[in-house]
């Protein structure tokens, strides 16, 4: 310390001294609070552990490249929801009409609270639990309910992985073995399977083949041995491009990422070539207009905004957290999400084009097994011949003859055309058969390639397809459970990561049941929706109420070099809340109002049938509710009456050239607003000379010491770019 030191003169004078921090503050060279006398805690000086803080954030994991993380956030954000549900809610919410409301809700909902999370994890450098710990210690249950979300998602998120894996080998073979029924023996008769028969080949192969279904959720059926074994593989891969965090999964990303788009361009443009594909395309796009008005329509595409972009799980913030402070992270939210819409449309008019050749598949058959029907009726006198329009040809038979000869039989028959049996066979009713999810993938989307020239390669490249969606996602998913728990348990990552695997597989066993199709609809319907809208509620109140709109703002114009459009002031602090209220509202009446219900396949009717929950599978929907959003109320009550430390124990400074690190507790209410939150310098104004670069209570922002003369990151005293472990 200088002999000329205030310090250093009351240790030689008796004469009374009074300083402040910022006295100290104000010497040329370094002190350190929890080295000097003035240390009024008695907080014993860790210098293992101060080394630890001071190094953390220059040894943290960065992207190897800007292109490689934009390809995580891509990889994360576009999953499986992109292909098998986006498609089916714009056939079910007006086509085209629904693009509206899905594009207006992206801009004021989805745009701005992705971008607040890529700034918080950019700006703080921490996981989903560091994060919300730092800006308000009391919402820090938002970064363990966010964990917890993310390890029910990935549970079942996974068996989805586990069965593309299983299509995937069994796709080596022709003809695919879900193209046609098995046939069985009945004695000295070969006979087809009569589940089979009933249903179709593609569905009986998804039921009974590869799940071996139960008819209920309360007939376990023991474990399914074939799909037990591809969770084995589902999870060996995800804890492979784990294992050593961004450094195996970001490289993992660049083929997880682009192979998917390569596959739906293939797919595109295969399609376009299919006979019917136009007419599924252009219905896909005809706009019901009528449908806009519809409150249902907004509320699906809300939840469908929210869900892609993986708002909430703490991946979003896992990955930005690995980025320079000075990132772009406007550019990258709004690019990410715009992304994300086109993949959904380009992945839309791949699902329709394969559907319309499937529909006019479907409808020549129905035209051909009815058109016998006729012939029969023909043949036994029950229809007259002068019935039949001189111009068809049984053998050329085409749907417009069909159609045309049908009306004539209907208007003639009236009375008894229902005992004939006949059906209409339109096209239209063939395309408005909506699927969705599973259905989809696993029954209408593989029925459609058994159709296809060459089929097991489209096949092979299809399940890969999604093999790599859900890899991408799965990555995120797990980064918002690995990232925060190591950065504020301090735990070994790779160690962590392979425990967390075989944990996560050890309790996914529930999914590999014969009834494990059940447990995985009620996960995926209940665990995330509301506690995720919660969530992001808090986390926009975290930013915009408690924080301060305009103090992260103008920390957003430091760490930027630009200030960001007025239209995420207002979106921050008005409109997302209000939005988001809404929609955790219409979700509550949601599951007030539909009974919680699942489809069970019933094996001796070979069909589906709608079933309620049984009290005990109520039981635990209710607890994965409660359970994801414990930590939100649990967090509170132990920091608000100080049950629990925030992170700190002490008032302890500790300043380096070129670096501040700073840890704050144990004060008043109002200290603590003006320590960690920075009262503007009207309200608190600064002891401090006006040309010293110091942050207290009289700074406008924790970053404003980015001012320093040497440019951006001077050799001024500056704020540390991560907070210390404990906040």
């Amino acid at each position: 310390m200088p002999k000329n030191s205030k310090v250093t003169q009351r240790e030689h004078s008796s004469e009374h001294v009074t300083e402040s921090v910022a006295d100290l503050l104000a010497h040329q060279e370094p002190v350190d609070y929890k080295r000097s006398v003035l240390n009024v805690a008695g907080e014993s000086w860790d210098k293992q552990k101060e080394g630890d803080e001071e190094l953390d954030a220059e040894n943290r994991p960065a992207w190897n490249s800007k292109l490689q993380y934009i390809l995580a956030q891509i990889g994360y954000s576009v999953g499986l929801g992109n292909v098998w549900r986006f498609p089916y809610l714009c056939q079910k919410n007006g086509g085209g009409a629904y693009l509206v409301p899905y594009l207006v809700l992206l801009i004021i909902i989805g745009l701005p609270l992705f971008f607040l999370e890529l700034a918080v994890g950019q700006r703080i450098r921490r996981g989903s639990i560091g994060v919300w710990n730092y800006i308000c210690p009391r919402l820090g249950g938002i970064g363990y309910a966010s964990c917890l979300v993310c390890f029910f998602v990935g549970l079942y998120y996974n068996v989805i992985i586990g069965w593309s894996i299983f299509y995937f080998f069994k796709s080596f073979q022709y003809p695919l073995p879900w193209s046609e029924c098995p046939i069985v023996k009945n004695g000295s008769v070969a006979v087809v399977e009569t589940e089979c028969e009933r249903s179709s080949a593609t569905t009986y192969f998804w039921y009974r083949e590869t799940l071996d279904i139960s008819n209920s959720i309360s007939e376990s059926g023991g474990l399914n041995w074939k799909m037990t074994l591809c969770l084995l593989v589902a999870w060996s891969l995800v804890g492979l491009a784990m294992i050593k965090g961004i450094q195996s999964s970001g490289k993992v990303m660049y083929f997880s990422s682009l192979f998917p788009y390569l596959v739906l361009v293939c797919f595109l443009v295969r399609g376009l070539l299919l006979r019917g594909a136009v007419d599924g395309i252009m219905h896909m796009f005809t706009p019901k207009l009528d449908k806009m008005l519809d409150p249902q329509v907004w509320r699906e595409a809300a939840t469908q905004v929210f869900f892609a972009l993986g708002l909430g799980f703490g991946g979003v913030i896992a990955f930005s957290s690995y980025n320079k402070q000075d990132n772009n992270c406007h550019f990258d939210a709004t690019l990410v999400s715009f992304i994300n819409f086109f993949t959904s449309v380009l992945a839309t008019l791949v699902v329709f084009a394969v559907l319309g050749f499937k529909a006019n598949i479907m409808n020549e058959k129905c035209v051909v097994e009815n058109a016998e029907k006729i012939l029969g009726y023909l043949n036994t006198n029950v229809l007259s011949h002068d019935l039949i329009p001189p111009h068809v040809n049984f053998s050329h038979l085409t749907a417009k003859d069909y159609n045309e000869m049908y009306r004539v039989i209907m208007t003639v028959k009236e009375g008894h055309f229902k005992e004939l049996g006949l059906d209409a066979c339109l096209l239209e009713d063939e395309l408005n058969k909506s699927v969705q999810g599973t259905g989809l993938a696993f029954i209408a989307f593989t029925e459609a390639m058994t159709h296809f020239p060459a089929s097991p390669f489209w096949s092979v490249m299809f399940f890969l397809m999604l093999i790599n969606l859900g890899l991408g996602s799965m990555i995120g998913t797990m980064s918002g459970i690995t990232t925060p728990i190591i950065d504020t348990f301090k735990v070994r990552k790779e160690v962590f990561t392979v425990g967390c695997c075989i944990f996560a597989f050890v309790v996914g066993l529930i999914f590999v049941q014969r009834s494990g199709n059940y447990f995985v609809t009620m996960f995926d319907d209940y665990s995330a929706t509301l506690p995720l809208t919660v969530v992001v509620i808090l986390e926009n109140i975290a930013v915009a109420w408690i924080y301060g709109t305009k103090k992260f703002m103008q920390e957003l114009t430091e760490m930027l070099g630009f200030r960001p459009y007025q239209f995420y002031y207002y979106t921050w602090k008005y409109v997302s809340p209000i939005c988001m209220a809404v929609l955790m509202t219409a979700s509550i009446i949601q599951l007030g109002v539909s009974p919680p219900g699942y489809s069970a396949w019933i094996r001796e009717e070979a069909a589906e049938k709608f079933l309620f929950y049984p009290t005990w599978a109520m039981a635990i929907l209710i607890s994965l509710i409660i359970l994801a959003s414990l930590p939100l109320p649990l967090v509170f009550i132990l920091r608000q009456f100080h049950l629990v430390s925030d992170g700190s124990n002490a008032l302890s400074v500790t300043y380096k050239k070129g670096r501040m690190m700073k840890d704050i507790s144990n004060l008043e209410d109002n200290d603590e607003t003006r320590f960690i939150l920075s009262k503007v310098p009207s309200e608190t104004p600064s002891p401090m000379p006006t040309h010293r670069s110091y942050l207290g209570p009289g700074s406008n922002s924790p970053m404003e010491m980015s001012s320093a003369p040497n440019g951006r990151y001077g050799s001024g005293y500056l704020l540390a770019s991560t907070p210390e472990s404990e906040l």
